[in-house]
């Protein structure tokens, strides 16, 4: 655990110290976002455009998060045990890619259809039955959705086999 820690330090460090424009928790044993990364990056959490936290256990992410780093381009969350995002997620008016493949969502997290800005979202391997295909298609920038590996209902198959202005990579089992 005191290695975790350690190793969770020195990345935050040279994140600030360097003046990084992107911060690496990947692969860190974290089960949530640090609170006392919040006040280490406090100075240039605006300056922060991609964060890592793939490949940890964190079960859950909280607004906190998103109402400090409001910047934001992308967003890395593959691997862990998160089953829903926070409503703040949608007032991310910069994020572009967030990638939460392998997780343990089951509902598609509806708050990402209002960011604006997201172009791409993956949620490969997860639990999602329904994809709310109105609320994407309205979405003015997006240009991927990844559900490969999800339980679909045929319905949402249906709706995912439809053409779109943006691609879609699933799982179809004729």
């Amino acid at each position: 655990m005191a290695e975790a820690v350690a190793n969770v330090a020195r990345r935050v460090n040279a994140t600030v110290e360097e003046g990084r424009d992107r911060l690496d928790l990947s692969d860190c044993k974290l089960i949530s976002f640090p609170d006392g990364v919040f006040k280490v990056l406090r100075s240039v959490s605006e300056n922060i455009y991609v964060i890592t936290l793939a490949d940890n256990e964190m079960k859950a992410i909280s607004s906190k998060f998103f109402t400090t780093f409001t910047q934001l381009r992308e967003l890395e969350l593959q691997g862990n045990v998160l089953t829903k995002l926070p409503d703040a997620v949608g007032e991310m008016e910069h994020l572009t890619s967030i990638n939460l493949a392998y997780n343990k969502f089951s509902v598609f997290p509806e708050k990402l259809a209002e960011i604006p800005t997201l172009e791409r979202i993956n949620l490969e391997g997860n639990c999602i039955t329904e994809i709310p295909m109105e609320k994407l298609s309205a979405m003015p920038a997006l240009k991927w959705l990844n559900i490969k590996s999800n339980p679909l209902e045929t319905d949402a198959l249906s709706a995912v086999q439809s053409p779109h202005k943006f691609d879609i990579v699933s799982t179809t089992e004729a």
